[in-house]
């Protein structure tokens, strides 16, 4: 564990001082960052305006679930989307060889080798938003750091999902479609799962499991959760790392080295 500590520690220092050889590429992401939180917003004043509110969800709450949505967002844009969106271009350039050859798990290697700090725009704007609500709320400090534990499943959960599909690259080299898919139903999370049909709901609670990624958490936060939701999201977690894991595993038996 210690040995994984400084390699990733390398990694990390690494990529931030290549990343902030472009440093207003920072400003390009805030400005970004901060239209896309102000789209979002117009979109759910567009509901509220009129006095109508998703069930069991008043204004207020409704704000919790879009902090959290962009807070996730943050940290997809910092530690996902360098890191996993660039299994394709290992696999289609034959780069993935030296990473095999190299001691230390591939997965790891394939999951952390980059981070990018343009994605701390959305962590702030998340965190300021969900702090903002919660004020209004009257909510304690104690609230946040109870919804910290299934955001961690939910993000556990994304990032194996995630890598799943990129693992498939094996199989199917020009994937990233797939993962863009993926990425457009994630965004769904952007509103409380009561914002959708019966249909939806169930869809995105047990197949693309984005009902874990901002409701669950705010209704932790919110102190109206059942212990069981929490139990679900942690099961889920643990069940799809693993699942990534014995996929990887499963998919480097197919995988033809570009020496090969």
């Amino acid at each position: 564990m210690i040995r994984y500590l400084h390699v990733l520690r390398l990694f990390w220092s690494t990529a931030i001082a290549a990343e902030l050889e472009y440093r207003i590429n920072f400003l390009i992401a805030a400005l970004s960052s901060l239209t896309n939180l102000a789209g979002s917003l117009f979109g759910l004043f567009l509901f509220y305006r009129t006095d109508y509110n998703f069930e069991g969800w008043s204004w207020e709450e409704a704000l919790i679930v879009l902090g959290i949505f962009t807070t996730l967002q943050g940290v997809a844009a910092t530690f996902l989307v360098p890191n996993l969106n660039r299994i394709v271009d290992q696999v289609q350039q034959g780069t993935l060889d030296f990473v095999l050859l190299k001691p230390i798990s591939s997965q790891f290697w394939l999951s952390s080798r980059s981070i990018s700090p343009w994605g701390l725009p959305d962590l702030i704007f998340g965190g300021v938003l969900t702090i903002y609500a919660g004020i209004k709320l009257g909510l304690e400090i104690g609230d946040y750091f109870v919804s910290a534990i299934p955001i961690f499943f939910g993000i556990v959960s994304l990032y194996s999902l995630w890598f799943i599909l990129g693992a498939t690259s094996i199989w199917f080299v020009k994937i990233y479609n797939v993962t863009e898919v993926l990425r457009g139903l994630v965004e769904a999370g952007r509103y409380p799962i009561a914002a959708y049909p019966a249909a939806y709901r169930f869809f995105f609670t047990f197949v693309v499991p984005v009902a874990f990624l901002t409701t669950v958490p705010a209704e932790a936060m919110l102190g109206r959760t059942q212990f069981v939701w929490v139990v679900g999201a942690a099961a889920l977690a643990l069940g799809l790392l693993l699942a990534s894991i014995v996929f990887w595993r499963f998919a480097l038996r197919f995988y033809t080295s570009a020496s090969s």
